[in-house]
């Protein structure tokens, strides 16, 4: 008799969350479920207004949800940690820091007994991640936009936590800023194995980083209402991805959802369950035969 291989535990569970700010208006967003495996880089894609930075605020311990919860591991988030990292549009740079000692900064908050030469090692080495070496003893002042983001991003990754939460962090800078801080990331989460949870505005941008993309109703009561499995291969870049038929596949059911379907499920809220459908758009319709047994993924849509 063969054992069936166990369903994969998610590294974080999101539950029936729901916020609303006042009990006389519609919530935000309500009864969202979504689970995150350890080392999946996940993008989150929505209209404003339908609570993509709330979750992530909930998720990183900022805020509170009105009901349901985040299991992290198995413990329940109830406020900020070392283990979730957070990178805002903002830099957050302390200005009167060199930019080694910004992240020093952040390396004693996770290693309070190391000496200041560790300390200092350890920083260099993130700051060597993202191509700013040269400028360790420089003022956040003399510093471009994208390499003030590329310090913010390795003073996240110098803590080593457990997740990484982005919130639109390449939103403020100019097209080519923003491909290179891109392929940076891609670099520091290969080698790193990092779980990545961000949102955006960019459909190429989610195409080209995540392994799921979460596609959100637009709000009050917002919901994930497709779970999209980015099926182009792993190893991908910006010059090449498009040559894939896969990509036009998936960037089409992206934008499609965001222009048309995103308002048409506002208008039929009803009809939309607590449930994501997980859909592959990059693939050719396959048999329910190739999916392995024992998936969760009892909802699938091929969407060609």
């Amino acid at each position: 008799m063969q054992n069936k291989q166990a369903n994969p535990v998610p590294f974080i569970k999101v539950e029936g969350l729901t916020k609303r700010y006042r009990p006389d208006l519609p919530a935000v967003f309500e009864n969202v479920n979504f689970g995150i495996m350890q080392g999946e880089f996940i993008c989150v894609i929505g209209h404003s207004g339908c609570g993509k930075s709330t979750i992530l605020n909930v998720i990183a311990g900022l805020e509170e949800a009105t009901s349901g919860g985040v299991i992290m591991g198995s413990k329940e988030i109830s406020g900020p940690s070392l283990d979730r990292g957070v990178v805002f549009q903002g830099h957050a740079l302390l200005p009167w820091l060199t930019v080694v000692d910004n992240i020093a900064f952040a390396v004693r908050s996770r290693h309070p007994a190391w000496s200041r030469k560790q300390v200092q090692e350890h920083a260099r080495k993130f700051l060597e991640l993202v191509g700013l070496q040269a400028a360790a003893r420089k003022k956040p002042s003399e510093l471009s936009g994208g390499m003030k983001q590329r310090v913010g991003i390795a003073r996240a990754f110098a803590v080593e936590p457990k997740m990484l939460l982005m919130d639109e962090p390449f939103g403020a800078l100019d097209a080519l800023t923003h491909g290179v801080i891109q392929d940076e990331l891609l670099k520091i989460c290969a080698a790193t194995k990092q779980t990545v949870f961000m949102i955006t505005h960019d459909v190429d941008e989610s195409i080209l980083l995540a392994d799921k993309i979460l596609l959100m109703s637009n709000g009050p009561e917002a919901r994930i209402a497709e779970i999209v499995v980015n099926t182009l291969p792993r190893e991908r870049s910006r010059e090449t991805m498009h040559h894939d038929p896969q990509f036009y596949r998936i960037r089409n059911h992206l934008v499609d959802f965001l222009v048309h379907r995103s308002k048409e499920i506002q208008q039929n809220g009803s009809a939309l369950t607590s449930e994501a459908l997980i859909v592959r758009p990059g693939l050719e319709e396959i048999p329910a035969s190739a999916e392995p047994a024992g998936s969760q993924e009892s909802k699938i849509r091929i969407v060609n």
